[in-house]
C-alpha cells in the first residue's frame, strides 16, 4: 500500500529560491531523506506541468531511495510566476537551457559532494544535448523525452494536435497575449513565446533547428553521464520512434528503453501517467540500469 502521510513524515522539505544567470527568479522545493543523500535529482518537468505534479514521486525518491530531489517551476509558472501572465517574457529555449542550467547549479550548493542526477519530463530532457557544465553530471533519466513533429502522432490524437498548432492555440494566445492552457484543458497557462516557439518546434521537419546559433548552442553531448531514455508504448504525444530520435542526438551511449503499461499490470502510463501515484510499479523501473 502507498502510504502518502508516512512519506510525507520520512522527509525533509523546504522551499528554495534562486536566480538564473540572465537575472529569472525561480522557486523550487527540495526534498531531503532523514539521513545523507547518496545523491541529489534535479527534476527537470514536462511543458506546462507545475512541480506540484512531481511531490509524491520526490517524496518516494527521498524517503525509500535516500536521494535529495529539487522540483522547480519555469520562469513565468507555478510558484515562479509573479504577475501577469501576458506579461512573461519566455521561451523553450529560457526554460530547457537556462533554467535548468540554474537548478543544476542551486542543486550543487544546497546539497554538495554527492552525484549529481537529471531526471528530465518531455521538456526536461530534451535540451540537456545543447548544455554546457554536464562534467558533474553521472546519470540522465529522460521520461516521455522527444522530438516530435505533428505528423508523428497516431490518430486521432493527431486531429487534437493539428487543431491545437494551426487553429486553437494561435487563436486564443493572440486573444489573450499568452496561451490560456487551463480552460482549454492543454494544462497550465503558458507565456506567448512558449507557446510560438513550442509550435515552431513541432510543426517543422528540423524541430528546434532554426533558433540553433540565436536561441541556444547547438547540441554537442560530451557527458560520461550515464543516459537512459524511456518511451512508452501508448504515449500519443510522444511516441516510441520520437524518443529514438533524441537518443541519437545523446550519441550511440545512451540506452532507450520502451515500457509497455500491461507489462507492470497498468491501466494506461501514457505521457503524463508515470509520475503519478496509480502508476508507483514503475517508478523503480525508471531508476534501474
Amino acid at each position: 500500500m502507498f502510504d502518502a502521510d508516512a512519506l510525507q513524515r520520512a522527509v525533509r522539505e523546504r522551499s528554495v529560491a534562486f536566480k538564473t544567470e540572465d537575472g529569472a527568479e525561480l522557486v523550487g522545493r527540495l526534498y531531503l531523506p532523514s539521513g545523507r543523500p547518496f545523491a541529489a535529482v534535479v527534476l527537470n518537468s514536462a511543458t506546462g506541468v507545475p512541480q506540484t505534479f512531481y511531490t509524491h514521486f520526490a517524496r518516494w525518491l527521498a524517503a525509500e531511495r535516500g536521494m535529495a530531489c529539487l522540483t522547480y517551476d519555469y520562469r513565468g509558472t507555478g510558484r515562479s510566476c509573479a504577475g501577469p501572465m501576458r506579461k512573461v517574457v519566455a521561451d523553450m529555449s529560457d526554460w530547457g537551457i537556462r533554467d535548468q542550467t540554474a537548478a543544476r547549479r542551486i542543486m550543487r550548493d544546497e546539497v554538495p559532494g554527492v552525484p549529481l542526477w537529471i531526471i528530465g519530463h518531455s521538456l526536461g530532457a530534451i535540451m540537456l544535448p545543447n548544455q554546457s557544465d554536464m562534467d558533474d553530471v553521472v546519470r540522465v533519466i529522460g521520461v516521455a523525452s522527444g522530438m516530435v513533429h505533428h505528423s508523428d502522432h497516431p490518430w486521432p490524437y493527431r486531429a487534437l494536435a493539428l487543431n491545437f498548432w494551426f487553429a486553437l492555440g494561435p487563436v486564443a494566445t493572440r486573444l489573450y497575449g499568452y496561451l490560456p492552457g487551463k480552460p482549454l484543458k492543454f494544462g497550465e497557462d503558458l507565456p506567448a513565446g512558449v507557446f510560438w516557439q513550442w509550435r515552431r518546434w513541432c510543426t517543422s521537419r528540423d524541430f528546434y533547428d532554426a533558433d540553433i546559433g540565436t536561441r541556444m548552442p547547438a547540441p554537442d553531448w560530451q557527458s560520461e553521464a550515464r543516459v537512459r531514455l524511456h518511451s512508452f508504448a501508448d504515449d500519443d504525444l510522444i511516441p516510441v520512434h520520437c524518443v529514438e530520435r533524441l537518443r541519437n542526438v545523446f550519441g550511440p551511449r545512451a540506452e532507450h528503453v520502451t515500457i509497455d503499461a500491461k507489462d507492470h499490470d497498468l491501466d494506461t502510463i501514457g505521457h503524463l501517467g508515470a509520475f503519478s501515484r496509480r502508476n508507483r510499479a514503475i517508478w523503480g523501473t525508471l531508476l534501474e540500469g
